[in-house]
């Protein structure tokens, strides 16, 4: 072979090789509401999924293949969120979904991953809808709103207080919740001395504060985005109210304490993941070690909800093998007993996908930091 046949034929090999590489990439999908209400959560949790992910990544990748989430924004609209879904599945052929966001959101996925037979792991959100009946496909990391609402409901009750008015969304987000915080009530046998449905896409939370005023409410649950508790506190506080604001998970973020403004002391938030201070608990540890590493100095706990939701994902393909198949990825999901994310152990069966059963209470203090 001459020198000009053999610089050819290295060229070949070097570019087909190249292409190769190109396409070494383990393509996972998320669709959630990058902007809208929810932006400031949706982006913290993605902030935490990525450290790991890109902390495995930067080690060689999976069986080494690199991970690529691919992320769509769906403006926190459910239609938009199936669109998305679609598009990630049959276009950018992810083998597994990812981090969607909402109840309802995730709701309007659900039928695709049936038909595709795509996996999604760690859906932040913690509808009961997701967890009963087990969904074949559906993979949950954090504990349900249920435990969240009722565990609000019962720690109020045990402070003293009986006068406990409830806010929620009108959509399933809501209503899920708002079981939960029955069962909380029903737990202490009393009753809310409010309840209030408001819209997702237009919230008025103004008249309900004045309901909530009007029967001297000692605290006010609102299941809702970050945006309407802003508010809702807000029209609250004008009336001259300082009943005690308690918001789910859903909002345990640093966006929403900088949304809440000069509000945002005193809020009770409910939380699915250990302290994110308390390197006691080896995953926080982690996640801390890994964003210092980068330059940064904290972690929020809409960040420890991506980080162990992406430790789970990257298990999952790691069992999967070296050509994960979206069958393999269900397989190996499955496989999962008692799995250590960091001091807390998660397992999976056919017949339960319900993930964690985390729940703790944080408030907000005067630094804009969550104590527990």
């Amino acid at each position: 072979m001459n020198c000009k046949r053999l610089a050819a034929w290295a060229a070949l090999v070097l570019g087909q090789l190249a292409a190769a590489g190109a396409h070494a990439q383990i393509v996972i999908g998320q669709t959630a509401g990058f902007s809208g209400p929810v932006s400031a959560g949706v982006k913290e949790t993605t902030d935490g999924a990525r450290l790991y992910i890109d902390s495995v990544n930067e080690r060689g990748g999976i069986h080494g293949q690199k991970v690529e989430l691919v992320s769509l924004d769906d403006k926190f609209e459910p239609p938009l969120a199936a669109e998305n879904a679609r598009k990630l599945i049959v276009e950018r052929k992810a083998v597994a979904l990812f981090l969607t966001r909402g109840t309802p959101h995730t709701q309007a996925v659900m039928p695709l991953l049936t038909e595709h037979k795509v996996p999604l792991v760690g859906p932040s959100t913690g509808a009961v809808v997701l967890h009963e009946p087990v969904h074949p496909f559906v993979f949950n990391v954090r504990a349900t709103y249920q435990r969240e609402a009722e565990r609000a409901v019962r720690h109020l009750s045990l402070i003293g207080m009986d006068r406990i008015a409830v806010a929620h969304v009108d959509d399933s987000f809501g209503a899920d919740a708002m079981n939960g915080a029955l069962k909380g009530f029903a737990g202490v046998g009393k009753q809310p001395v409010l309840v209030e449905k408001f819209d997702r896409t237009k919230p008025e939370l103004a008249p309900i504060a004045q309901k909530a005023n009007a029967v001297n409410a000692q605290a006010l649950l609102i299941v809702g985005s970050s945006a309407a508790v802003v508010d809702g506190t807000r029209a609250l506080r004008a009336l001259g109210s300082r009943a005690q604001i308690v918001t789910l998970s859903n909002n345990a973020s640093a966006g929403f304490v900088k949304a809440m403004g000069d509000q945002a002391r005193g809020t009770i938030v409910a939380q699915v993941f250990p302290y994110e201070r308390s390197i006691s608990a080896s995953i926080v540890k982690e996640a801390l070690d890994l964003v210092r590493s980068k330059g940064g100095s904290d972690i929020s706990p809409a960040m420890m909800e991506g980080f162990a939701s992406a430790k789970v994902l990257v298990e999952a393909l790691r069992r999967a093998g070296p050509s994960p198949t979206r069958e393999k990825i269900v397989t190996a999901l499955h496989s999962l007993r008692k799995f250590d994310l960091g001091g807390m152990e998660i397992s999976y069966t056919p017949g339960d996908h319900s993930g964690l059963d985390y729940a703790d209470l944080s408030i907000i203090d005067d630094s804009g930091r969550f104590r527990r």
